[in-house]
Order: C-alpha cells, then structure tokens, then sequence
C-alpha cells in the first residue's frame, strides 16, 4: 500500500504544481482585463498586430485553462462546491464509503467520458486548423479545445488519488484526516 499512497503524494505534489501555475494564469486574466478596459474606454491605442477581438478572447482562453488547471487540485482539498444534507451526521468511515462510491459512480466515469469525448473534438479542431469565427480573432482554436483535455485528466487523476487515499484509509494504513482537508 506504499506504494500506491506515494503515487497518490506524487499527484498531489504535480496538482499542487500545475493549480499553481492557473493561479498565475488567473494574475495574467486580471491584467488583460484590466488592459482590454483601459484601451477600449479610455483610448489607450493598442500595439500593432494586437486588437479587442484578440484580446477578449485571450481573456476567455485564460479563464478556460485557469479553471482547467485548478479544478484537480480543488477536488483533492475538498475546495470544490458540494451539497451535504446528511454527510455532516455520518461518521468518518461511512463519510470516506459515501465518497467511494461517489468516485465509482460518478467521479472517475465522468472523467472518462469527457475525455473520451473531448479529445477526438480538440483532434479534429487540430487537423482542420480551426481559428476563431471572428476575423481578427485568435488563431489555433485547438488549444482552447485542449483545455478540456487537461481538465478531464486532471479530475480523473485526481479522483485516483483520493481513491487511493479514501481506500488507504478505510484499511487503517493511512489517518482519516489525510483524505481530504476536513476533519472527517
């Protein structure tokens, strides 16, 4: 069981690192934003080769991969949004079986289904050279549609570590506390 705990350390550390790096897509979100009013409203003239267009969707581009890098590490420290009627009553072992199941059920097949799904659509944007519909728009729309890619891996690695960690847990090789950020 080591080994799969340290494997499950081992995603956590890479989460920690990539949600890290959508904290900092999310510095470069405000600053176009924030360049996009500035330009726009108040005259500002722009670079040349750079327009709104371009910078309007460089804005929902950095949203998409911001929430595409943070929601792994989000559902790891249970900082996702969730509906508990009952969950708070139940003890620590019946709420680790409850998220099991919700892995089993839901989790992990979601994110293989998404991923099923958006990687022929990102592939297929990829082959055709889809660009934005707008003519001043941003090229290489693949990109953007990779984002999902990144978002299903993300959740369906992180489903494996909790997963990991939850079953750890329920043998009695790992504290309860560690499974997620609450205490169970």
């Amino acid at each position: 069981m080591r080994f799969f705990i340290g494997f499950s350390d081992m995603i956590d550390r890479a989460m920690r690192f990539i949600a890290m790096f959508g904290g900092w897509l999310g510095v470069m979100l405000v600053i176009a934003v924030c360049y996009d009013v500035v330009t726009r409203y108040f005259g500002v003239p722009k670079p040349a080769g750079l327009n709104s267009t371009m910078i309007q969707e460089s804005e929902y581009w950095l949203h998409s991969f911001l929430i595409a890098c943070s929601i792994g590490y989000a559902y790891l420290k249970d900082a996702h949004v969730r509906v508990d009627l009952f969950r708070p009553n139940f003890s620590g072992r019946t709420k680790l079986w409850i998220e099991l199941f919700g892995l089993i059920a839901a989790v992990i097949p979601y994110s293989l289904l998404g991923l099923w799904l958006s990687w022929p659509y990102t592939v297929k944007s990829f082959l055709s050279g889809e660009i934005s519909k707008s003519q001043n728009g941003l090229s290489d729309l693949w990109i953007l549609k990779g984002g999902l890619v990144v978002l299903f891996v993300l959740i369906f690695f992180a489903g494996i570590s909790k997963f990991i960690k939850i079953i750890a847990a329920l043998r009695g090789d790992l504290p309860m506390e560690e499974v997620s950020g609450e205490e169970l």
